[in-house]
């Protein structure tokens, strides 16, 4: 089983001089702590990173500080993560043989406190099915608004009960995640934000299991993130 770890982002939101993943949480760099969760995962037998461009050398040096030996190659990302998602496929398919419809786990590297556990449901998950996620449930109340900004008003509020809020990593059998982006490539314009709303949209007749995340498979986005990803270290 292939996990890819998405490190293409330049953390625009985090505002620091280097990408998010970049930055350290007690000594350690996000992506150390990202790929170090993998490396253990008995399930993962390769791991391919997707890094930001310019900044492969040093992902490299972390998976090396890291002790980690199931790196396949560290390859560029593209402008955007439905991007960087196809160079990861397009490199996986290279790279396996005619016909081998392997497992693959697609992973925002900013998740860095991805556990085991999750890891192994996913993984265990795609014996009986072809795509699979994992989620949390809503604890707020979400609302449905339309209007221009400033100027919002509400326009409905779905039942919370049914509500989940989306974590990778997501687990797909390749030759489903690569139908479903070799469709999306074909509508000008579409760009989707993880890689079940690509299976959802162009491959519907196939379901998306859902499998329970943990609160604390934060994703890393504002600096308050890391205080929070130091805090729940500590513990």
């Amino acid at each position: 089983m292939f996990a890819v770890v998405l490190a293409g982002g330049t953390g625009k939101r985090m505002g620091g001089p280097v990408p998010k993943q970049l930055l350290e949480v007690r000594g350690k760099p996000v992506l150390g702590h990202t790929l170090e969760a993998f490396e253990a995962a008995p399930e993962v037998d390769r791991i391919l990173v997707v890094m930001a461009e310019g900044y492969g050398d040093q992902a490299r040096r972390i998976a090396n500080e890291a002790g980690v030996t199931k790196l396949a190659d560290v390859i560029g990302g593209g402008a955007s993560r439905s991007d960087s998602s196809l160079a990861a496929l397009s490199w996986i398919g290279s790279h396996v043989a005619p016909g081998e419809d392997c497992k693959v786990l697609l992973h925002d590297a900013a998740r860095m406190l991805v556990t085991g556990e999750i890891i192994a449901e996913v993984a265990g998950a795609l014996d009986e099915c072809d795509a699979v996620t994992v989620a949390v449930p809503a604890s707020d109340t979400v609302i449905e608004v339309h209007g221009d900004s400033g100027m919002e008003t509400i326009a409905a509020v779905p039942d919370r009960s049914r509500l989940r809020r989306v974590q990778t990593p997501q687990g797909f059998r390749f030759s489903v995640i690569r139908a479903a982006y070799a469709a999306a490539e074909a509508e000008p314009g579409f760009t989707a934000t993880d890689d079940c709303s690509v299976v959802l949209r162009f491959l519907p007749q196939v379901p998306v299991r859902v499998v329970p995340g943990d609160e604390r498979n934060l994703k890393v986005t504002e600096p308050t993130d890391l205080a929070v990803a130091e805090a729940l270290l500590e513990r």
